[in-house]
């Protein structure tokens, strides 16, 4: 099961969890965005990663934009590490970050990630390539992982709305597959009206939002 942008909803992942069956009961793939906007990101991030090690091979967190300094030292989760603990806290959790991965293949076939598409990537061992611990760049292949969108009415590539990154169209998205013999590319990064929907063809699992106060339920 994978799953996005839990942002701090502590009590949304208890659910998740009583739904889908607690670790090691059940497999899960998150594609990041763990912490800000919520009132309980450290309880968030603090199971996670208690998951992941008890059971490592059960639980797989992947690198959101927000798991990075420059953003989460605005949209809340450094306030709540200062408020409740101290900024030496929230500058451990920051390292931590720096060392997630930031894409994950499944069965070969299911390319994840919590942006999107980069016109810098052509195949998947460039990822591989990418060292760790590192800082998110204001642009480039780790950056468009992060931060880039997919956009139905864009042919090829385009600027931004977010004022970073790039959008991507239905054409970039087949393209990619058929080069590297992948059937579907699954993100979150975006609010969707049910929590989950296509892009064009069936080709991305778009937008895997989990907390219900980011996607209205």
């Amino acid at each position: 099961m994978w799953q996005s942008d839990i942002h701090g909803q502590y009590q949304d992942l208890l659910r998740l969890f009583e739904y889908g069956g607690y670790p090691p009961a059940a497999n899960y793939l998150f594609l990041g965005d763990y912490v800000d906007r919520g009132r309980q990101s450290l309880e968030t991030i603090c199971l996670l990663l208690a998951y992941k090690i008890r059971h490592p091979d059960k639980i797989y967190l992947l690198r959101g934009n927000h798991e990075d300094a420059k953003i989460n030292r605005i949209y809340g989760f450094y306030d709540e590490c200062k408020r409740r603990f101290n900024v030496r806290l929230w500058k451990i959790f920051t390292d931590c970050f720096n060392c997630l991965p930031v894409a994950a293949l499944i069965d070969e076939k299911i390319f994840c990630m919590h942006g999107g598409l980069s016109p810098e990537l052509e195949h998947l061992g460039q990822i591989k390539e990418i060292q760790r611990p590192t800082e998110i760049p204001d642009s480039g292949l780790l950056c468009d992982l992060l931060w880039s969108d997919p956009d139905a009415r864009v042919e090829g590539w385009s600027d931004s709305d977010r004022g970073v990154s790039c959008t991507f169209g239905p054409d970039k998205v087949s393209e990619f597959l058929d080069k590297n013999d992948l059937d579907l590319i699954c993100r979150g990064h975006q609010v969707v009206e049910d929590g989950y929907e296509f892009f064009r063809q069936k080709k991305i699992s778009d937008n895997i939002f989990s907390s219900k106060l980011w996607w209205g339920v």
